[in-house]
Formats: structure tokens, C-alpha cells, sequence
């Protein structure tokens, strides 16, 4: 979709936090743009969750990088959980 976005980072994270988000971004980016192990979505779900413990700003961060990426990382998770292994894909 957009070439030129930027992440819904918090300054307020350790580089260790920020690592972890932009990991799981890069899981969701790559499902999008080619295919992910669904296990390995799942795994950098659960490091992005150890961040982001709400689910208001879960979503909240959701939205943001959805609005300017076209990019969900709600599905992603919701496909990579019902598949459970194996590759996913959210190409269009």
C-alpha cells in the first residue's frame, strides 16, 4: 500500500520495547506484502504484548498503523491464531 509511513511508536519505550513492536509491525508488513510463519507472527505478538499490555492501546496503535499503512494488524493476529502453523498471506 503507502511506500512512505511511519510506526506508532511510543518514545517512552526502551529500545528493547521498541524492538519488539517494530518486529511484530514487520510481521504484519511482511503478511501483507508476501507471506509469514503464523507461528512466528504469534511469537512477536506475544513479545509486542509484554509492551503494549492494554488493549485500548492496542487498538489504539491498531488504528494508527492501519490508517497509514492499510495494514491490520488485528487480522494478522486473527488469521495467524486460526491458522496456528504454516504460512499466511493478506495480499489483496
Amino acid at each position: 500500500m503507502a511506500n512512505n509511513y511511519s510506526y506508532p511508536l511510543d518514545l517512552t519505550w526502551s529500545t528493547d520495547e521498541i524492538t519488539a513492536v517494530l518486529h511484530f509491525l514487520n510481521q504484519v508488513e511482511s503478511a501483507y506484502e508476501s507471506k509469514v510463519d503464523a507461528e512466528k507472527v504469534l511469537e512477536s505478538y506475544k513479545a509486542f504484548k509484554t509492551v503494549v499490555k492494554s488493549k485500548a492501546q492496542e487498538k489504539q496503535i491498531d488504528r494508527e498503523f492501519e490508517k497509514s499503512s492499510g495494514y491490520s494488524t488485528y487480522q494478522t493476529v486473527k488469521v495467524a491464531q486460526a491458522k496456528g502453523k504454516g504460512f499466511i498471506s493478506l495480499e489483496n
